[in-house]
């Protein structure tokens, strides 16, 4: 029996995620589990494809590493074992810079950066239960890039643990990272069709 299957109440663990069947991609979220069926739009594989290029391109050389999807980033709330992490997450890229974080099954702890592409059947958790948890967890900078509306939402992470006010950007502006004030994304590039 499969996730879904299940009562709703049920929580579920990064234990019991590795047991799931690798014939679809979840994530869990608080110990609940997400279906990210099916694949992602043509549109968002581009936008992707290019913000990888882009932050790629910058990171070469420097001691941060960049993940692509599928890609697990487990968020435990304190010092529990892998086993019992009840949040995993799949973002579209991660960003991460303590190298310590980075382990054979993925990433355990807080990314520094995280970019999640929105699409229909995510746009929702992305910008509400995974805006949370990232928070939460200790992010440093989330985007949310919206395909549909050509823009980027871009959150920082404030002294008091908070997101500060979303700042928005606009196809054909040129974003400067947070985390790396020096870098700037091309955000004609990454909408080009």
């Amino acid at each position: 029996m499969g996730p879904l299957a299940l009562k709703r109440e049920e929580r579920f663990t990064y234990g019991d995620y590795l047991t799931w069947s690798d014939d679809e991609r979840w994530e869990l979220l608080d110990g609940i589990p997400y279906n990210m069926s099916p694949a992602p739009a043509v549109a968002h594989q581009l936008i992707l494809g290019e913000l990888h290029l882009q932050l790629g391109a910058w990171l070469k050389g420097k001691p941060c590493q960049l993940f692509l999807a599928p890609f697990d980033v487990r968020l435990p709330e304190a010092d529990e074992s892998d086993d019992q992490v009840e949040t995993v997450v799949q973002p579209d890229l991660t960003i991460i810079c303590d190298k310590t974080k980075v382990d054979k099954a993925g990433c355990r702890g807080a990314p520094d950066l995280v970019v999640e592409i929105l699409s229909p059947g995510t746009a929702r958790k992305d910008r509400t239960v995974k805006f949370a948890r990232y928070e939460r967890a200790g992010v440093r900078e989330y985007w949310i890039v919206d395909p549909d509306e050509k823009t980027v939402q871009i959150f920082i992470r404030g002294e008091d643990g908070r997101y500060g006010p979303p700042r928005l950007f606009v196809n054909g502006d040129s974003v400067n990272v947070g985390i790396f004030p020096d870098l700037e994304i091309d955000l004609a590039a990454v909408f080009a069709e």
